[in-house]
């Protein structure tokens, strides 16, 4: 599987199979969504830096909430949270999903807004790649993020939802969230391309460039 991340929130993950794309934004400043196509689109939640399935190519099915989802060869489990503290009650639910393709299980936290229940956990515990996001504002920073993947334990933690050089942000940076978790900040690379065999034994975390960044050269 071939994870790309295309900024904020926004991911594509190709596999065999087909092609997800997760939570695509409308304006999100620095940030341009380019020429996506999928087969399938997740939304974590209706914000415009988080649903513009309209934007992405190839009449993708759109998941938009919790359940259980087989498209194409995809199994999708839409885990309903919330984007704050407090139960959704100052910015609302949201979704995190568990996208398996691949023999790989991929979850997707969205904007995630406190440390997960034991339930919640519990339906996550199958996750190999954990998409987090650590810079604080409208999600969770750096320390319960943290908190969250002790409690998952996935093999690979790739950040997301964090400021970027070049973008407009009140968000933390990506260092904050790797001093809290005492690795050293590693290189950004442009993909990740992981399979069930090529999985760490020890948490990785793992830097992806944004794709869509402006005046980055893209694909």
């Amino acid at each position: 599987m071939e994870v790309v991340w295309i900024g904020h929130s926004c991911f594509r993950l190709r596999g065999r199979e087909a092609v997800v794309v997760t939570d695509p934004f409308q304006k999100m400043p620095g940030y341009t969504l380019g020429r996506l196509t999928a087969d399938i689109v997740t939304v974590s939640h209706r914000h415009a830096g988080h649903d513009n399935a309209a934007a992405v190519g190839g009449n993708p099915r759109v998941v938009a909430g919790p359940g259980e989802y087989e498209i194409k060869g995809v199994f999708i489990t839409g885990v309903q949270t919330a984007h704050d503290a407090e139960g959704g009650k100052k910015r609302g639910r949201n979704t995190a999903y568990l996208v398996e393709m691949e023999d790989l299980v991929v979850c997707h936290l969205g904007d995630l807004g406190h440390a997960l229940t034991t339930e919640q956990v519990e339906a996550m515990s199958k996750v190999a790649v954990l998409l987090i996001p650590v810079g604080a504002g409208s999600t969770i920073g750096a320390s319960t993020a943290a908190e969250v993947i002790s409690l998952i334990e996935p093999k690979i933690v790739v950040p997301m939802h964090y400021r970027v050089d070049g973008v407009t942000s009140h968000l933390d940076p990506v260092d904050k969230f790797c001093r809290e978790l005492g690795v050293k900040q590693a290189d950004a690379i442009p993909k990740l391309s992981v399979a069930p065999s090529s999985l760490p034994e020890e948490v990785q975390v793992v830097i992806l460039e944004p794709r869509g960044l402006k005046g980055s050269a893209g694909d």
